[in-house]
């Protein structure tokens, strides 16, 4: 309760924007550039290592008069699922959803065959996420299968 308090706290500071809570510590900086966040000119605030029950150590984002759309968050999802995000809007929480990995991922993820026709044409890639547990993608294109650790993100 004491925790969920502070917690309370940190979000009612935010009139409106977006807490992105529960990133893994070790991925919290690669969640800011994959959001970009350094380009951004909002009020920005980062939390790193923060005691988490069920994290052991998380980080936390709050960014002031930003709202993410279905393909920024799962630019994110592909690093960190299960992430929360709390939407704010006059200092209230009017939106609580976990991450998850979606079923498709069009334009994020690079192939990883150099023979692909994305790798060698214009045109955005296409991945079906073939096991959301441990994060396994098929391009749609050449079928190869990429594991979570062989992704690079466009």
């Amino acid at each position: 309760m004491k925790n969920e308090n502070r917690l309370t706290l940190q979000v009612a500071a935010l009139k409106d924007g977006t807490v992105i809570d529960h990133i893994p510590s070790d991925k919290l900086f690669t969640v800011v550039s994959l959001l970009r966040l350094d380009r951004m000119d909002n009020n920005i605030t980062i939390g790193y290592n923060l005691e988490s029950k069920k994290l052991g150590k998380k980080g936390i984002i709050k960014i002031a008069g930003k709202f993410f759309c279905d393909e920024e968050i799962n630019r994110i999802s592909v690093v960190t699922p299960h992430v929360k995000l709390n939407i704010i809007r006059d200092y209230e929480v009017v939106e609580k959803k976990e991450v998850h990995l979606p079923d498709e991922l069009k334009g994020i993820v690079k192939c990883a065959n150099p023979q692909c026709i994305t790798n060698n044409e214009p045109m955005k890639t296409w991945f079906r996420v073939t096991d959301k547990e441990n994060c396994i993608l098929k391009c749609h294109y050449c079928e190869k299968e990429q594991l979570k650790e062989e992704v690079t993100i466009l």
